[in-house]
C-alpha cells in the first residue's frame, strides 16, 4: 500500500535532521504550548498533581523515543481515554487512586504483549487492514473529532463570552497570517506567535487571573504518588488486582486503535511507514511503557498527541531533537512552579483559537491521503466505507459490548476495517 511507504514530502526538516540550536529551542518551546492545556487537563479533572502530569508527559516523550530508535517525531501526553474508567476506580475505592493507578499500569503492559504478538506475526496485515480509503475517513475522525473541544474552548456556543470569542479570533487569525505571510523563521512557529499574541489580549480584555502564580512556589518537586511509604515525602498507594482495576484494561483495545489511527496519520504528514520502520511493536512499547510508568509514579496515562501531529503538519519540521528538547523542558518545567502556574493561566480561549486551526490540519490531511490516493467515490463500495466511518466517528455512535465501549476514532476505524473486508470489490470504477 503506497500510503504507508516512503514517499516525497516537502518538509523543512525531516526526522533525522537537526534545526540551528537557537531556532530548535523555540520550535520545541512551541511544541510544549500545544500539549501543556491538554496534558494539565486530565490530572485537574481526576484530582492528580499537575507537576507529575507534566513530568511523566516528557519521561514519556524521552521512553518512547528510545523504543522507536528516535525514528518518530511523537510527543507523548495525558490520555483522555483513561477518564472515566479511572474515574470509576477512584470512585468505587472511596478516593483511593490504588486500582486506577494499578488498572493503568496493567494497560500498559498489555501494549507491551500485542508489541510482541505484533512482531511475531509481521505487519503485512497492515496494509490489508488499513487501505487509503480506510485510512482518510479515520484520519478526518480524529481530526473533526477533535472540534468540540477547540469551538467549546474558543467559547464560539450560544451564549458565550464576547471577551472569549475576541481572544479565540485574533489568536487564530494570527496563527494564519503568520503561516500563510510570515517570513523566515517567524514562519515556522505561528502557533507561539498566536499564544503569545492571543494572551496579550486576553490579560487586555481581563480574562487572565494571575492569583496561581502569586501563590506557586518558584521550586518544586513534583508531588508523585509511589506504590510504596516514603516516610512522608510522597503520598503513597498499594497495588491493587481487584475488579476495579481490571475494569481498566478494557480500554487498551480502545487506545491501541487511536495509537494506530496516530501513526498513520503522522506517517502521511511526514512521508515516512512508521507504522512498519521501526515498526509498531516499537510505537506501542514506547506508548505502553510510557503509559505505565506515568501511572507508577502516580500520573495519568500517555499517549500521543494530536497537537503537536498538528503543529509537525503546519511547520513542515518533523525534528526528533525538537521533540526531545520538548521533553526535556516539560521536566523541568515541572520542578518551576512560578513558570508552569502561568502558562496555566493562559486562558482556554487563547487555546481553542489555536486548536481550531491545529484540529482542522490534521482533519485536512485525510482529504489529502483521499485525493492523492485517488479514490474513487463513483464507486459504491469506497462510498459506503467512507460514509459509515464518517457518520459513525463524528454522530457520537457509541458501541457498549460491555467489556470495552467503543466510540469516536477507534469505532470509525473498526467499521471502516470490517466493511473493507466484507464488502465485494466488484463494482466497477
Amino acid at each position: 500500500m503506497e500510503s504507508l511507504d516512503i514517499k516525497k514530502v516537502n518538509m523543512l526538516y525531516n526526522p533525522e535532521d537537526t534545526p540551528p540550536l537557537g531556532k530548535g529551542l523555540i520550535m520545541s518551546v512551541q511544541h510544549i504550548f500545544a500539549m501543556f492545556g491538554a496534558t494539565i487537563l486530565v490530572p485537574l479533572i481526576l484530582g492528580m498533581p499537575v507537576s507529575v502530569a507534566l513530568f511523566c508527559s516528557g519521561v514519556g516523550t524521552l521512553i518512547y523515543q528510545f523504543a522507536t530508535k528516535s525514528k518518530v517525531p511523537v510527543y507523548l501526553g495525558s490520555s483522555f481515554a483513561f477518564i472515566a474508567a479511572m474515574q470509576y476506580a477512584i470512585e468505587q475505592m472511596g478516593g483511593d487512586v490504588s486500582a486506577a493507578q494499578t488498572g493503568v499500569i496493567l494497560t500498559g503492559l498489555i501494549y507491551v504483549l500485542v508489541a510482541l504478538g505484533v512482531k511475531w506475526i509481521g505487519t503485512g496485515w497492515i496494509d490489508r487492514l488499513l487501505p487509503p480509503v480506510v485510512i482518510g475517513p479515520m484520519i478526518i475522525v480524529i481530526g473533526l473529532g477533535l472540534a468540540g473541544t477547540a469551538v467549546s474552548n474558543a467559547d464560539f456556543v450560544e451564549g458565550g463570552d464576547w471577551r472569549n470569542m475576541l481572544v479565540a479570533t485574533i489568536t487564530f487569525l494570527i496563527c494564519a497570517f503568520v503561516n500563510t505571510m510570515g517570513k523566515g523563521f517567524i514562519k515556522v512557529v505561528p502557533f507561539l506567535v498566536g499564544i503569545f499574541g492571543g494572551y496579550i489580549v486576553a490579560i487586555l480584555v481581563g480574562i487572565v487571573d494571575f492569583t496561581p502564580v502569586m501563590e506557586a512556589p518558584w521550586l518544586q518537586i513534583p508531588e508523585f504518588y509511589l506504590p510504596f511509604e516514603t516516610g512522608g515525602v510522597f503520598d503513597s498507594y498499594h497495588f491493587y488486582f481487584g475488579p476495579e482495576a481490571l475494569a481498566i484494561l478494557p480500554v487498551a483495545i480502545v487506545t491501541i486503535s487511536e495509537h494506530i489511527g496516530d501513526h498513520t496519520v503522522l506517517s502521511e504528514i511526514v512521508g515516512r511507514p512508521f507504522l512498519k520502520d521501526p515498526g509498531l511493536h516499537r510505537t506501542l512499547i514506547g506508548d505502553g511503557v510510557a503509559t505505565a510508568v506515568s501511572a507508577f509514579l502516580g500520573g495519568p496515562a500517555n499517549t500521543t498527541y494530536g497537537e503537536n501531529t498538528g503543529v509537525i503538519g503546519m511547520t513542515k519540521i518533523a525534528s526528533i531533537k525538537v521533540l526531545r528538547n520538548a521533553a526535556i523542558f516539560a521536566i523541568l518545567l515541572s520542578c518551576l512552579g512560578k513558570f508552569t502556574a502561568l502558562i496555566t493561566t493562559i486562558p482556554n480561549a487563547v487555546l481553542g483559537g489555536m486548536s481550531i486551526l491545529l484540529y482542522g490540519v490534521i482533519a485536512s490531511n485525510g482529504l489529502k491521503v483521499l485525493i492523492e490516493e485517488r479514490i474513487n467515490f463513483n464507486r459504491v463500495r469506497n462510498l459506503i466505507i467512507a460514509s459509515a466511518m464518517l457518520v459513525l466517528g463524528l454522530g457520537g455512535a457509541v458501541l457498549d459490548l460491555g467489556f470495552a465501549t467503543f466510540s469516536g476514532t477507534a469505532l470509525a476505524a473498526i467499521t471502516g476495517i470490517v466493511l473493507n473486508l466484507i464488502l465485494p470489490d466488484n463494482d466497477e470504477d
